[in-house]
């Protein structure tokens, strides 16, 4: 895949005040990458300059081949953005909504605002007026909206804010439809980790203005995931309560044991003793959780 986005030790200062600090990263055309940390951070940040609504202060960026600072406009023309607020005109229904910013693309297509509708489930609400819709149904016109001219890349930032757990899923779900569909690279700004596990291909950690790790989930697991935690639903009774055949556990419920184990390697012998004795019907992995990785993360580096 080739590079969609390239940012080289770029900083930005606000009066005086580093707002980043030597941020560089890649990404690939195709993929779904998560910017994250929490509020503060600097994400908004990133996404503005990528956008070349603000130039960065030090370093170089590329934007499918523009500069930002020179060429925002081409940037823009070739990119859709979804910000924390919806930025539809509530008073108009969807339809005429996606009308009337298709047309200040410059790419008014009937067939594309009928096709958008479809794809995100709202054709049958064209004609309602968008104030009466639930902010799930807002966030589904929003994305419409900025697919309007078929973009190469697509920015959202904190897309799944004010959204209960069906509507974040569903957010999600069109997303990776969008991603698999039209072949759209997605940044995706979010302060809420787990929300993203699912989609991304890959992830940049953003704390105080500074990248403090970057990679694919399994990459940060081998690098980071340094002791496995097993929950066990197991009809296992140890007589010692501390250990099992060397491998210690805590009792977290009465058919649960959850074991401490050096890697995953240790995992299949574990089962097999225990399955020699008596029935097990499942086993999880508690601590290799996006959340979890990033607080280890930010542990080993000493930002907590």
């Amino acid at each position: 895949m080739t590079n969609i986005i390239e940012v080289d030790n770029v900083s930005k200062q606000f009066n005086n005040r580093e707002i980043l600090k030597d941020v560089s990263f890649i990404i690939k055309e195709g993929s779904i990458n998560g910017l994250l940390g929490p509020n503060g951070a600097g994400k908004t940040t990133v996404i503005r300059l990528l956008n070349g609504v603000i130039d960065a202060t030090t370093g170089q960026m590329k934007v499918m081949n523009f500069d930002p600072k020179q060429q925002g406009d081409e940037i823009r023309k070739r990119a859709g953005i979804v910000t924390e607020s919806a930025s539809l005109y509530h008073d108009m229904s969807a339809w005429d909504n996606l009308a009337f910013f298709s047309k200040l693309y410059g790419k008014y297509y009937s067939n594309r605002i009928n096709y958008l509708l479809q794809q995100f489930d709202m054709l049958p609400y064209k004609d309602q007026v968008v104030g009466s819709f639930s902010t799930g149904m807002k966030k589904r016109i929003s994305l419409a909206k900025a697919l309007l001219h078929n973009p190469r890349l697509l920015f959202l930032d904190e897309p799944t804010n004010g959204l209960d757990p069906e509507g974040i899923n569903e957010v999600i779900h069109y997303l990776y439809k969008v991603n698999q569909e039209e072949g759209v690279t997605i940044l995706i700004c979010s302060h809420v980790l787990h929300q993203l596990e699912s989609i991304c291909d890959s992830y940049l950690f953003l704390n105080e203005g500074r990248i403090v790790e970057k990679g694919a989930k399994q990459e940060l697991e081998d690098k980071y995931l340094k002791e496995i935690s097993l929950l066990v639903e197991t009809g296992l009774n140890p007589v010692n309560s501390q250990s099992y055949k060397g491998y210690p556990y805590n009792r977290k419920g009465s058919n649960q044991l959850e074991f401490l184990l050096a890697s995953k390697d240790a995992i299949t012998p574990l089962l097999t003793n225990i399955l020699s004795e008596t029935w097990v019907h499942s086993c999880e992995i508690t601590n290799r959780s996006l959340e979890a990785l990033y607080f280890n993360i930010r542990g080993e580096r000493g930002d907590e």
